[in-house]
């Protein structure tokens, strides 16, 4: 299963994509950074982030997409600018037939790492580790982008699509979120 994750932001907007078996091995396929500018005009911004999304999805055709969940933080216009660039990542992935997985920091931390609050360089060491790599994919974009694409294919729905059965934790992670459901109903 090919996996895009996406690590939204209007600066930097980390793209990394993984191949990942029924047997949960993950190989990088691709990753990068898009860049844009603060100066420049918001919809200018958008729109090279919308390009650079795009040529990933048509260059290396990933079968779903892993989006960072935007959440509330204390300074709005990081947070409006995380939304702005979601917006075109689900705009793009839906025009595609894609489904998107949105994941909280904390879920891709403990997928990765096996603990919610690890730091980037945790995480970073456990995405260069998973996929074989001999540095830390940099910037810290990038390694979270990357991180979000595998734990979207850990997380069960998409290696279920291929065969492979969930393993003890997948089936105590996914007993938790149902049992938080009826509680929250």
């Amino acid at each position: 299963m090919r996996v895009l994750g996406i690590d939204p932001g209007l600066t930097r907007c980390g793209v990394g994509i993984v191949d990942v078996t029924p047997t949960r091995t993950a190989s990088l396929v691709y990753v990068g950074v898009i860049r844009t500018p603060p100066e420049m005009p918001l919809e200018r911004r958008l729109l090279a982030i919308a390009e650079g999304i795009a040529d990933a999805l048509d260059s290396y055709a990933p079968q779903t997409v892993a989006l960072e969940r935007v959440f509330a933080q204390h300074n709005v216009r990081t947070v409006m600018g995380t939304a702005q660039a979601s917006g075109v990542a689900l705009h793009l992935a839906a025009a595609r037939g894609l489904t998107v997985g949105l994941h909280t920091p904390s879920e891709v931390k403990a997928s990765i790492t096996g603990y919610g609050s690890a730091n980037k360089a945790q995480v970073g060491t456990m995405v260069a580790k998973v996929l074989g790599l001999a540095e830390i994919p940099k910037p810290a974009d990038a390694s979270d982008a990357l991180a979000l694409a595998i734990c979207h294919a850990w997380r069960g729905p998409a290696l279920l699509a291929v065969g492979a059965p969930l393993t003890a934790a997948q089936l105590a992670w996914r007993q938790a979120e149902s049992a938080a459901r009826r509680v929250g109903s």
